[in-house]
């Protein structure tokens, strides 16, 4: 039972379906220090600025239907907790930063965007697909690490475990 559970999961892999799950491995764990580009002002956004918040990491490319489809929720997720030190911040993987801030603008995107580089993704302790996010607390610590898309009901649960 167990090798062909294992092998329904592989094959919905191999075909493109996003099983979302929780790697514990990636949990107390500090959220790495970065330094990367907003794709709507071109300025540089440390780490540092987020010090203090919650938040949540999604790394997204524009051509993944599951990153297209999360964007709402996460534009509701920002618009629920934002107020409470709270931010998602949202890196891509892209090559075109233009086509970026396209969509970012025809979606109405309210959380910081940015374009991730080669170090950041594999500081993060390697992001092998995407949608992948990182749950951080507002003490600098990753405590759930998620692949695929996420329900919006799984991240409020979460979140409202961890914020103040």
């Amino acid at each position: 039972m167990r090798k062909s559970l294992h092998s329904i999961i592989a094959l919905l892999i191999v075909v493109g379906v996003s099983i979302p799950f929780m790697d514990k491995a990636a949990a107390a764990s500090k959220m790495p220090a970065f330094e990367l580009e907003d794709v709507m002002t071109g300025e540089s956004i440390t780490s540092d600025r987020f010090k203090g918040k919650s938040l949540l990491v999604i790394f997204f490319a524009t051509w993944c239907p599951p990153c297209v489809q999360e964007i709402p929720n996460l534009i509701k997720l920002q618009d629920q907790y934002g107020h409470t030190d709270f931010s998602v911040v949202a890196l891509s993987v892209d090559q075109e930063k233009k086509v970026v801030q396209r969509m970012v603008e025809k979606k109405s995107i309210n959380y910081p965007v940015m374009m991730a580089d080669k170090a950041v993704t594999r500081e993060f302790g390697g992001v092998y697909g995407i949608p992948t996010s990182f749950l951080v607390s507002n003490k600098g610590t990753v405590v759930k690490k998620y692949s695929g898309y996420v329900p919006h009901s799984v991240l409020v649960r979460d979140l409202k475990q961890i914020i103040n």
